[in-house]
This record gives structure tokens, C-alpha cells and sequence, in this order.
């Protein structure tokens, strides 16, 4: 197999990042970008190769409004109360965060595409832990692959739920039948501004373990 050039897929890797306030509203994304990221996320592994997933892209102004409506109504007051409590503590990077996550709220509706991955499968009461991370891990690993297919055609996006909290109101005004769940909501635009820096993140060594939880250790 010839090998990838790993400083571009190290790029494109720690630079595809949550973007909310450099969404370009007014240039469209091209439906041909759109159907080769689908087409690249449907790649992606998944049980038994089902492909037991469907990709919503929401373009219609009026069905925007509608479903930024929705995800208003499940975000605005306690992304309000977070940003209120953040401020209180003096937790500036916090502040911005709350900050971006309102304005994209105010912005959905403006998005050029708004993209709903749904699956095939049922949540119910007193479901399994197992069974519960089986469907999801049917479609998770697919919106990833979207969103770095996007990121490398200069697109921007985010990974959302907040439109889940009224999941149903949402499926009725799309025509999502009964059977198929909403993995996310993710809007996708052109980039805006300068190209994407990797994120800080913590030390490696913070985060990883071998063999067993590192307090397991040290107390041994």
C-alpha cells in the first residue's frame, strides 16, 4: 500500500475544528461538495455494513427557519444561564464559547446547508447501555468522516444536538419517518477569515494509559 503524506493527514486531522462564528452566510455551498462529502462519510465502518443511514440536507429557507426554531427553543435559556454563571466566574474562554454557541443560535437559519445524519433504530426506556452505543456507533464515525471531507474543501462545520431536545417537532417538519433517529445537526458554510489552527489541547501523557486507569496504579 503506498503510504499517505502524513503531515497533510496530520493537518487536516488537528485543524478540523467546532466552527461557529466564521460561518460565511452569504456564498452557497455547492450541492456537488456536499454530495462528495456524503459520498466520502458513507465510507466509513459500520455493523454489519448496513449503511443503515440516511443524510437530511436542509437548503429550503422557510424548513431553515423552521428547524433553527427548534433548536432555539432547546438552547437559548440555559446557554443563557451558563454565560451568566461564566461571567460571574471570571471565565473568560468560557464566556467565548457560550458567546459563539448563542450567535450560531441566532444564525442558523442563515446557514447555506443544514445536515441531519439519520440512522434506522429506536432509543426506549431502560435500553441497555450496550445496545444504546451499538446504534450510535453506526453513524458517529460517518459525521466525523463529513466533517474532515468538508474541512479539506476549505467548508466549515460543527457537531450540534441542541435541536434534539424537541427531536420529534423536528422530524415532523422534515418528514422523517418513525424508525430513523437524528445522530446531530450539523451547519456547514464556507470558511471565513484565516485558515484554522490546531487547538490547544492537553499533553498526551495526561490522557493516556496503558494497560490499566493510572489511580489503579499509583494506589497498587
Amino acid at each position: 500500500m503506498e503510504p499517505f503524506e502524513c503531515s497533510t493527514v496530520d493537518r487536516l486531522l488537528s485543524t478540523t475544528r467546532a466552527v461557529r462564528r466564521r460561518l460565511d452566510l452569504e456564498r452557497p455551498v455547492d450541492e456537488a461538495d456536499l454530495r462528495d462529502c456524503i459520498r466520502l462519510a458513507t465510507y466509513a465502518p459500520n455493523a454489519s455494513n448496513a449503511q443503515r443511514w440516511r443524510w437530511l440536507v436542509v437548503r429550503d429557507p422557510d424548513r431553515k427557519r423552521g428547524v433553527a426554531k427548534h433548536y432555539q427553543a432547546g438552547l437559548r435559556e440555559p446557554m443563557l444561564a451558563l454565560l451568566a454563571e461564566r461571567r460571574a466566574q471570571g471565565d473568560a474562554a468560557g464566556v467565548r464559547h457560550s458567546e459563539a454557541i448563542l450567535q450560531l443560535a441566532d444564525d442558523l437559519a442563515r446557514v447555506p446547508a443544514l445536515v441531519i445524519p439519520c440512522f434506522q433504530g429506536e432509543v426506549v426506556p431502560g435500553q441497555r447501555y450496550v445496545d444504546t452505543a451499538t446504534l450510535f456507533a453506526s453513524i458517529l464515525p460517518a459525521v466525523w468522516s463529513f466533517q474532515l471531507a468538508l474541512h479539506s474543501r476549505g467548508l466549515a462545520s460543527t457537531f450540534t444536538t441542541a435541536h434534539l431536545v424537541e427531536a420529534d417537532e423536528v422530524a415532523h417538519l422534515l418528514g422523517i419517518p418513525e424508525g430513523w433517529l437524528q445522530a446531530c445537526l450539523i451547519p456547514v458554510a464556507h470558511l471565513q477569515g484565516p485558515t484554522l489552527r490546531p487547538p490547544e489541547r492537553r499533553p498526551v501523557e495526561e490522557v493516556i494509559a496503558w494497560d490499566e486507569w493510572p489511580e489503579v496504579r499509583r494506589s497498587g
